[in-house]
């Protein structure tokens, strides 16, 4: 008989998976958000809309009970993540560079597995160092546009907008840090209601500080991008965090790497982004070099008890 606990590790890594569905919606929700709303008023409107729903969805976690290192360390990671996030798309320019930006931001999955290999005790053949270069090698593809892969169209895209992309990276390696936290120290709480709630904050006051301000009215797009958003990221950022806390973190990483292609189809249709070959190329690579990573791992990986 199949013991209580594989149950629910084998439940919990089902309700993970809905995450990257969600997430690939995301990055063109934000942009729609950015463009319909300004950066500081749509973002508000997204996380407190998120945070109400994810009240009724997961309620709020014990505080008592919570770990004081991920209550007071991961969970800022996690606010660190979603302001450098939406700082990024705010900054890039059209739909085609939000979507290389996103492109930079998913790189967490290879550094979510790199993590939970130096941090969580995750054993990996070696392997997984190429994987990781393959997915890196994807960004340098899709940063050099029609060049395909080429160090110095690289380094000059990347001079045009540094800050756009630097904040993408900040926020892939403070989302897998937060994933590797929450494996270590998530427990069974979810903190995801005060996650959203604190992003909803850090917005508000740039809205009264007036960064990020549109003096544009309001779209349609951008109503139907709030409304959408709210929904799609509340629920896939509570899936992932009880997913992250009692599934296969292996698993949920695997099939976050498909991620960047649904992105990447949404945007096209959200956002009218008009994408050259090679970007499709490289977004293959980053995919391929993910996987390849993930299988450095998975036939090694600690399972949930």
């Amino acid at each position: 008989m199949t013991k209580p606990s594989a149950n629910l590790a084998r439940k919990a890594t089902l309700i993970g998976l809905f995450a990257p569905v969600c997430w690939g919606m995301s990055i063109g929700l934000i942009r729609g958000i950015a463009e319909g709303f300004g950066l500081a008023q749509g973002q508000f409107l997204l996380y407190a809309c998120s945070t109400v729903f994810l009240y009724f969805l997961v309620g709020l976690p014990d505080f008592r009970r919570m770990d004081r290192r991920y209550l007071f360390i991961a969970i800022p990671t996690a606010n660190l993540c979603s302001l450098s996030l939406c700082m990024a798309i705010f900054l890039s320019a059209g739909g085609a560079q939000t979507l290389e930006v996103g492109m930079v931001n998913y790189l967490w999955p290879s550094l979510t597995i790199l993590l939970a290999v130096l941090v969580n005790g995750v054993r990996a053949r070696w392997w997984l160092y190429p994987g990781l270069v393959v997915a890196f090698s994807g960004i340098v593809v899709i940063l050099s546009g029609d060049a395909g892969f080429s160090f110095s169209e690289f380094a000059a895209r990347c001079a045009e907008h540094p800050l756009s992309y630097f904040l993408a990276l900040v926020a892939a390696v403070t989302w897998a840090a937060f994933s590797s936290m929450t494996k270590a120290w998530g427990g069974a709480d979810n903190p995801s209601t005060v996650i959203f709630a604190v992003d909803a904050l850090i917005f508000a006051l740039l809205w009264i500080c007036g960064i990020g301000v549109s003096d544009s009215e309001p779209t349609m797009h951008g109503i139907v991008s709030v409304v959408t958003g709210a929904v799609a990221m509340g629920a896939a950022y509570a899936a992932w965090t009880y997913g992250m806390s009692r599934g296969n973190i292996t698993i949920l990483a695997a099939a976050s790497y498909f991620t960047p292609v649904l992105s990447c189809l949404f945007g096209v249709f959200w956002l009218g982004a008009d994408l050259y070959s090679s970007f499709w190329v490289g977004v293959g690579l980053v995919v391929a070099g993910s996987l390849l990573s993930w299988s450095a791992t998975s036939a090694r990986a600690n399972r949930s008890a």
